[in-house]
C-alpha cells in the first residue's frame, strides 16, 4: 500500500493546476485584430493587438511565409486592398523626417518591430510588446486606430534595422487591417 501526505497531494496536484489556468483575456472592445491575407487574398494567419500600459502587446500567428526571417512593421492605414498592399501606406510614425530601425542611434519610427521567424512549413507565432504605438489615442504615441486605422505588414525579408526607409526588408508580403 503507497501512502501520501497531504503535503504530498497538494505538491502534486499544484503543477497541474498551474499548468492548465490561463490569464484573463483583456476586454474584447480594447483588443485590435486583423486576419493577415496574402497578395491574392490568401489567408495568411491572424493578428492581435492589446493594449498595454506604456504600449501594446502584438501577436502574430501566421502561414504560408517562406521560412526564414521577415520584416514586420505597422502600417498607417487600415487598408490591404491591392496586390502590393501599398494602400497600407508608409510606417506608423511621430517625426519628421522619418527615421527607420532599431538600431538606429537617433530615433525609431512608431513602425517598426522586431523581426519574425517561419519555420519550414512556413508557420511563424510570436508575441513582441512595442513602447512606439497605442492601441487607441493616449496623448503620448500614435495611435492605431485613428481615423484611417492602422495595418500590420510582413515583409518577404528580414529588417536590417538600419537602412532607410523599410531595413531592406523587400516587397509586401501579408498584410491585416487592424479593427
Amino acid at each position: 500500500m503507497i501512502r501520501y501526505s497531504l503535503a504530498a497531494l497538494a505538491l502534486i496536484a499544484t503543477p497541474v493546476l498551474a499548468q492548465t489556468s490561463t490569464p484573463a483575456p483583456a476586454p474584447a472592445s480594447d483588443t485590435l485584430t486583423g486576419k493577415l491575407a496574402g497578395p491574392e487574398g490568401a489567408d495568411m494567419g491572424s493578428v492581435t493587438i492589446t493594449p498595454a500600459p506604456n504600449g501594446v502587446i502584438l501577436r502574430v500567428e501566421a502561414k504560408g511565409l517562406t521560412p526564414g526571417w521577415h520584416a514586420m512593421h505597422f502600417h498607417e492605414k487600415g487598408a490591404c486592398s491591392d496586390e502590393k498592399f501599398a494602400s497600407a501606406g508608409g510606417h506608423v510614425h511621430n517625426m519628421t523626417p522619418v527615421t527607420h530601425g532599431l538600431l538606429n542611434a537617433g530615433a525609431n519610427d512608431a513602425g517598426d518591430l522586431p523581426n519574425l521567424f517561419a519555420n519550414v512549413d512556413g508557420t511563424a507565432t510570436a508575441e513582441v510588446y512595442s513602447t512606439f504605438v497605442s492601441a487607441r489615442e493616449d496623448g503620448k504615441l500614435p495611435a492605431l486606430m485613428d481615423s484611417d486605422g492602422s495595418a500590420v505588414v510582413i515583409h518577404a525579408m528580414a529588417d536590417d534595422y538600419t537602412t532607410q526607409p523599410i531595413g531592406g526588408a523587400g516587397v509586401r508580403v501579408a498584410c491585416a487591417a487592424l479593427q
